[in-house]
């Protein structure tokens, strides 16, 4: 009996041995090896200047492309990598169950059959050019072996390029917040300003947990035309809010190429060109902007389940298998996923019902040409032209130009929608008469072109609130319909406060209204600020002292006064629920852990903002100003072991572009670490956070001309 049970635990065991091979192999053996790009042999030269960021120069845009992947992936390999995962549908093998999460988005919304379909649809240029960049990515990791995470995961090609694109675009605009809701089975985001969130509506979702806060994305942008300026120059300044690190965080580049492409900016992980910056006669910033692109259907389901009606008749509910991989410790998991789709688009089930969704920009992948388009426009014309082409699902652009002229498009991949129905609620999806295919034109995007003010800003506010007095778009020249926000920041606010009361605005000036840390006396953050003064104490001590330290706030986050760092936990905790459009938060409740955050920390309410508020980046760990919602941004932290706040979201890549009176360009720049985030051996990897503390910029050696003298190596890759 003691033998027939020890060779049965011996036999359990080998069976468990074999499970556990089995888990940590099978998906690698299971994974498709992509075919390559076709063969091309490209000649990419790369100069790294004294910050080590790259400018790459080709005879042929394919040649800067494929210069452009391998300058990033010796920059930062770990998160290409992950974008290339990201669009295979392997990303959960690698990071575990949040990658799982992307590969369902990935599934759900059909990104990689869309690029599939659409691929060879595209012109020939820009094919050449996502082809190219999937040739660099392969180069690099056929040469570092060791870096790669993932068996078959290179070969990439140009569809996998395409896909990435296809499937993070709409995300910027929040759909992630509406997927999030519906999977969750908690509130649909409100996607209005003066909506209620908690208001009745027939079919949606009942009350429960908060969606995630995400999409806390945001940006500030400045553009001053020469009449409005101390000199008579042009300027454009960049101030994109993104994560410090990970898959939409900046990269600096340069580019030139043969055939006339010079462009200088910023690009993300994944982009074979520069989406933002500038060339020789004109620019462009972007902010996230929150129209009202998704549309909710509740479908009506036949006795089986199997069916939805639809204008009277029965047809049948699409349903794919999907197995995601999730990876959890040394094993990658098998869970299965049944994806929906009916006419509507992609559909979710959960315990009230199955709800399909529409969203602007879906299934298509005209971003890819636009954004290039945009990079090689020389002149306005040109440049309305490409953003005409209504590829990128919503951002705001703000552009300047050599010429002098300034403007604000109020981009949005508008869906066509019918008057007499409330798009911002769940709709019925048993009839067609509340959906009409199709997109908004062009000419009906809002826009504000050469006001009279001779300025123009946005800080995720309403793009009603933008010129200045006599200069601003008006709300009834637009349709309901789009679903234009008309909420507000205190960075629009202030950026509107500063900018107007400055008659000639030098540069000088706009150094000082970018890098302005102070909350406006008038809108959302000061009615909070009152609320929480007005609170009663009841006798708690903490919280009466609290009260006592922020009365000697005097509203700026400078770092200099002793009410700084509560101010800002309270404004985080502030713009939690006023960005998200949800009801106010408890002033006494967010008092009251602000307070004990500090105290059990810094064993006081009152230590300075730059003690508390941190840049670290491997060794270095340097004190910083700002904070949420001000025009110095600090929008979000982690909380360090010692107590710390380290930032992670906030004033990112920063750029300064001008035209001078004989239209010649010139930039600075600046980013929170380096230009090699995720290389701690690179002296890259934090040389320019001790000039981003100090407010403090590099040149931008855009004409070739200027690296002499500034080049750290020249190679080809």
């Amino acid at each position: 009996m003691r033998r027939f049970l020890k060779t049965g635990a011996i036999g359990l065991l080998a069976l468990l041995v074999l499970v556990a091979i089995g888990l940590a192999i099978w998906e690698p053996l299971l994974a498709e090896r992509a075919a390559p790009p076709p063969d091309h042999k490209y000649d990419s030269i790369i100069a790294r200047d004294t910050f080590g960021v790259p400018h790459i120069f080709g005879k042929t845009d394919p040649d800067v492309a494929y210069g452009v992947a391998y300058a990033h992936a010796e920059d930062d390999f770990a998160t290409l990598q992950e974008a290339v995962a990201m669009t295979r549908g392997r990303l959960g093998a690698m990071t575990g169950a949040a990658g799982a999460q992307t590969d369902y988005a990935l599934a759900l919304l059909g990104a990689r059959a869309t690029a599939h379909r659409d691929y060879m649809k595209q012109p020939a240029d820009v094919r050449a050019l996502l082809d190219a960049y999937a040739s660099g990515l392969n180069k690099y990791a056929e040469r570092h072996p060791g870096e790669v995470k993932l068996a078959k995961l290179f070969p990439a090609n140009g569809e996998d390029i395409a896909t990435g694109f296809v499937l993070r675009s709409p995300f910027f605009f929040g759909l992630d917040q509406t997927l999030g809701a519906l999977v969750g089975e908690t509130p649909l985001p409100v996607e209005s300003a003066g909506a209620t969130p908690d208001a009745p509506d027939p079919g949606a979702l009942p009350a429960g947990t908060d969606v995630n806060e995400g999409n806390q994305n945001g940006s500030n942008a400045f553009v001053v035309a020469p009449k409005r300026s101390a000199d008579g120059f042009t300027r454009v300044v960049s101030n994109s809010h993104q994560p410090w690190r990970g898959p939409v965080a900046w990269y600096e580049l340069v580019v030139h190429s043969g055939t006339g492409w010079n462009f200088a900016g910023a690009t993300f992980p994944g982009v074979p060109f520069p989406v933002l910056g500038h060339n020789e006669t004109l620019g462009w910033t972007n902010t996230v902007n929150r129209p009202d692109l998704t549309d909710v259907y509740k479908l009506v389901l036949d006795g089986g389940g199997t069916h939805y009606r639809f204008d009277g008749k029965w047809l049948p509910l699409e349903r794919t298998r999907v197995w995601l991989h999730v990876k959890i410790g040394p094993f990658v998991l098998p869970v299965p996923k049944t994806v929906l789709r009916s006419v509507h688009g992609p559909a979710i089930a959960n315990k009230n019902g199955i709800f399909a969704i529409r969203y602007g920009g879906a299934d298509q992948m005209r971003m890819i040409e636009e954004y290039y388009r945009l990079t090689r426009a020389r002149n306005f014309a040109e440049w309305q032209k490409a953003l005409a082409i209504q590829g990128v699902p919503a951002t705001n652009f703000l552009y300047g130009d050599a010429a002098g002229n300034i403007a604000y498009f109020y981009n949005a991949s508008f869906p066509n929608r019918k008057p007499g129905f409330d798009y911002a609620k769940v709709l019925p999806g048993d009839t067609s008469r509340d959906l009409t295919a199709g997109t908004v034109p062009f000419a009906n995007v809002p826009r504000n072109v050469n006001p009279a003010s001779g300025f123009l800003i946005n800080a995720n506010n309403t793009p009603y609130q933008a010129a200045g007095a006599g200069s601003e778009m008006r709300a009834g020249d637009y349709s309901p319909l789009l679903g234009i926000e008309t909420d507000t920041t205190n960075r629009g606010t202030r950026a509107l406060e500063l900018m107007g009361a400055d008659g000639a605005i030098s540069r000088a000036d706009l150094e000082r209204i970018k890098y302005d840390t102070t909350v406006s006396r008038v809108g959302w953050a000061a009615k909070w600020f009152a609320d929480i003064m007005a609170v009663d104490a009841r006798g708690d001590r903490q919280i009466a002292a609290a009260k006592a330290v922020l009365a000697k706030w005097d509203w700026n986050y400078d770092g200099k006064g002793p009410a700084d760092s509560i101010a800002a936990l309270l404004l985080r905790a502030g713009n939690k629920w006023h960005y998200q459009r949800r009801p106010e938060a408890d002033p006494r409740e967010e008092l009251g852990k602000a307070a004990a955050y500090l105290q059990d920390h810094f064993g006081r309410l009152d230590p300075p903002l730059g003690t508390v508020l941190r840049l670290r980046q491997g060794k270095v760990d340097l004190p910083l100003d700002g904070g949420p919602d001000v025009l110095r941004a600090a929008a979000l932290w982690d909380e360090d072991p010692d107590g710390r706040l380290s930032v992670k979201h906030g004033d990112s890549f920063i750029m300064f572009m001008e035209w001078d009176k004989q239209g010649q360009v010139n930039s600075q720049s600046i980013q929170p670490f380096g230009a090699a985030t995720t290389r701690p051996a690179s002296p890259h990897y934090a040389d320019q956070a001790p000039l981003f503390v100090a407010h403090k910029l590099k040149p931008v050696r855009f004409a070739p001309a200027s690296l002499r003298g500034h080049v750290e190596r020249v190679y080809r890759p």
